[in-house]
């Protein structure tokens, strides 16, 4: 694993993790059921998009800031099935963009067989976290699967430090923000709110 990751090299000072596995299930969800309610096809998410929502529900705001996207996805999965741009290793890893929030540099790490997914989350987010650099931490983990363990490993999390944390719905409070997972994505999938009424 790269130094940053191991602890040592910097970070960026708004960082987000993402379970990429859930994020493109929750997508595929979405789209199945909006598709029906709008009765229209829905295009693949807009991964820039996305990232921008996240950036800016997690407290980021216009200007040349510098934002890590760590995308943690299980070794079978070498592409999101439901977000454009979708290859892991030919589109997503060691990629860079850059808008009006600032430059966005993206690593998709690939899940070794010796590290459970969930672990594996929680060790890069425990170094993120631990990180005097960093001041803004947005983690999207599979919330059914590991809320509890993501709200343990906030705990004691520096008060300096905005962390937000997206799930589907609104869960038990702990040592941090949340937002709704779903409204960031269906701006990335194309769902405007005035189709919704």
């Amino acid at each position: 694993m790269d130094n940053v990751f191991s602890g040592g090299g910097s970070w960026c000072e708004n960082v987000i993790v993402a379970d990429a596995d859930y994020i493109d299930k929750v997508a595929f969800d979405l789209t199945v059921n909006f598709e029906r309610m709008l009765e229209r096809r829905i295009p693949r998410a807009d991964l820039a998009r996305w990232i921008d929502c996240v950036a800016l529900d997690g407290g980021v705001r216009e200007g040349e800031g510098r934002t890590q996207v760590v995308l943690i996805h299980d070794k079978a999965n070498g592409k999101l099935d439901n977000f454009a741009p979708s290859d892991h290793a030919a589109e997503l890893d060691g990629k860079a963009f850059r808008d009006n929030l600032g430059e966005f540099s993206i690593s998709s790490l690939p899940v070794e067989n010796l590290v459970s997914k969930e672990d594996f989350l929680d060790d890069i987010l425990t170094a993120v976290c631990r990180r005097k650099e960093v001041k803004r931490v947005m983690v999207v983990p599979d919330a059914e699967r590991m809320y509890d363990r993501v709200r343990q490993a906030l705990r004691f999390v520096d008060d300096d430090k905005r962390v937000t944390v997206f799930a589907m719905q609104p869960m038990p409070g702990g040592n941090f923000r949340q937002e709704i997972l779903g409204y960031s994505l269906m701006s990335a999938l194309g769902i405007r709110a005035e189709e919704l009424k």
